[in-house]
């Protein structure tokens, strides 16, 4: 009767656990990714690897003229979004919203961005990066 009752408690608490889904690191984002609505002469791409370790970059003219090292990283039990390479320290960007298919993350401290959301569409990553004033809008299709 003990175990029959350890057992239910046990399955009980495992079925309940709601935090689960919120730390989900989001798997939607592995691949290389090609930007299809650059600038004209412009080639930007993001790489993410199964670690959840990525790379985005610009290419134009030959030269790579940005480039940012990013990472999905998890702080007491909270998804972040780490930005290194565009200022001079690491930014982090708090997952406020996530689902399958996307997730938004916010810092209200960045000046630009405020916030950033990824989310697949019609097997294409959309992000967008936006502050109260300023929105840009970019969409990629999964290289082979």
């Amino acid at each position: 009767m003990r175990l029959l009752l350890l057992s239910i408690c046990f399955l009980c608490i495992v079925s309940c656990d709601n935090n689960t889904e919120k730390t989900k690191n989001p798997a939607f984002l592995i691949g290389n990714w090609k930007r299809l609505n650059d600038k004209p002469g412009s080639q930007t791409f993001e790489n993410w690897n199964s670690d959840f370790k990525g790379l985005g970059y610009t290419i134009k003219d030959g030269k790579t003229t940005f480039s940012e090292q990013l990472s999905i990283i998890k702080i007491n039990d909270t998804l972040h979004l780490q930005v290194v390479g565009v200022n001079e320290n690491p930014t982090l960007f708090k997952f406020t919203k996530q689902t399958d298919t996307s997730f938004v993350c916010e810092n209200p401290q960045n000046e630009f961005p405020k916030k950033i959301t990824y989310l697949v569409d019609n097997n294409q990553l959309k992000a967008i990066v936006q502050n109260d004033d300023f929105r840009i809008d970019f969409i990629f299709e999964k290289e082979n």
